[in-house]
């Protein structure tokens, strides 16, 4: 006789802490939180327009909108309510740690959670808020499994509609989440927690090289910061001259969609950066790529020797004898937006911005600069690559710390 019954799947995580044994178990996650939805479910946004005035500046409460949040509210303009306002929005105070969860459009299912410190807080429409039950979860550990694999699988079975994807109270008594202890909880809370306080702080420190290589390049191309020859002696006047007198773009004809089973060891690069390796390459040294069209217009990248670009790039090399890496810095201080031309496709022309008036120094003087400037990128690329494999790491802890 053949036996139908099915083996029970047990609930345990592949990353686990030394002192957890015990099986994981499946709840409805309505069971054990309190959920509150956004204000426009019991009113309108008409209402909302007329009890609500919104600020650019501190007022009296923190307006919480799903756009601040996707980034982090550190790297947002914010905005605010009056205290009248805000108490008209009173069902919908916030407070560091409760989840949020976009309910409506194309972030439909998005979690996030409110960052402490924000004082009095009220939020923005379409977003369902969900308030901590301190004796069933903590709300950093439902916020990572929400963020796992099988979080996301089972809010986005619970998401309805087509046309508008959403996520209305009903819906969300559909979603399942597998959980643990509170101590278990709390454990894998902290440690991701210490994950994401590292990401972080490297990538506080990558905006910080950033800013900095920003403020210097402008000292340097103002000639507010000057660099000595290595005899102590200043070096020679900068002379001024046109973009087009010291360099020349050349244009590619390669396509997309021709190299797509195209494989090899050289490299490809497009509009977001280095693309895949090819069997063929066109450039055979270090050149400048700048991007010609669309929505990355007059974005450039420095390039290596034996490799291609995409036609919606242009190739920059120099036409005297230029340092390429001061060149590429050259480009990178030109405000490229007063010469875009269209709205729909923006581009940008050679002819046009090949005007542009620069000043050039002594070549020894461009190496300097060159070699300090390079020196910054090579640390915030570091810092970067950092960021990746951090990202990678928690990227695999959410895969194998939760059920």
């Amino acid at each position: 006789m053949q036996n139908n019954t099915k083996t029970k799947t047990k609930l345990i995580p592949k990353l686990r802490f030394k002192e957890f044994e015990d099986e994981w178990i499946q709840i409805k996650l309505i069971d054990i939180v309190s959920v509150m939805t956004d204000y426009v479910a019991s009113g309108s946004f008409e209402s909302l327009r007329n009890n609500v005035n919104v600020f650019e500046e501190l007022n009296y409460a923190l307006y919480v909108r799903l756009t601040d949040l996707r980034k982090s509210l550190k790297h947002k303009k914010l905005k605010y309510v009056d205290k009248s306002s805000y108490e008209f929005l009173s069902k919908s105070n916030l407070y560091g740690g409760e989840l949020l969860i976009a309910n409506i459009g194309a972030n439909v299912g998005d979690v996030y959670m409110m960052p402490f410190g924000y004082g009095k807080a009220t939020i923005a429409p379409n977003m369902i808020v969900i308030r901590e039950n301190k004796t069933k979860f903590i709300s950093s550990f439902l916020f990572y499994s929400f963020n796992s694999f099988g979080g996301k699988k089972s809010i986005n079975k619970a998401i309805s509609g087509s046309g508008q994807p959403k996520l209305s109270k009903t819906d969300f008594k559909k979603i399942k989440l597998n959980i643990t202890n509170l101590k278990e909880q709390q454990k894998i809370a902290a440690f991701l927690t210490a994950v994401d306080t590292k990401l972080e702080q490297l990538g506080q420190k990558k905006e910080l090289l950033a800013n900095y290589k920003k403020d210097v390049m402008q000292q340097l191309f103002s000639q507010q910061l000057r660099f000595k020859n290595d005899d102590g002696t200043d070096f020679p006047d900068w002379s001024a001259k046109r973009l087009g007198e010291i360099a020349t773009k050349k244009s590619s004809n390669i396509s997309a969609n021709t190299i797509e089973e195209n494989f090899g060891n050289y490299k490809l690069y497009g509009a977001s950066g280095y693309i895949k390796s090819i069997d063929f390459y066109r450039e055979e040294e270090d050149y400048i790529s700048i991007v010609k069209d669309g929505a990355g217009v007059g974005r450039t990248l420095l390039c290596e020797a034996n490799s291609s670009v995409l036609g919606t790039l242009d190739i920059i090399q120099p036409k005297i004898k230029v340092n390429l890496y001061f060149l590429y810095s050259v480009l990178n201080n030109i405000e490229f937006k007063k010469y875009t031309i269209g709205s729909t496709i923006p581009h940008i022309y050679f002819k046009d911005y090949s005007k542009e008036k620069i000043k050039i120094p002594s070549l020894k003087e461009q190496q300097k600069i060159a070699n300090y400037l390079s020196a910054i990128d090579k640390k915030i690329t570091t810092i970067q690559t950092q960021i990746d494999k951090t990202r990678a790491f928690k990227k695999g802890l959410l895969q194998g710390m939760f059920v």
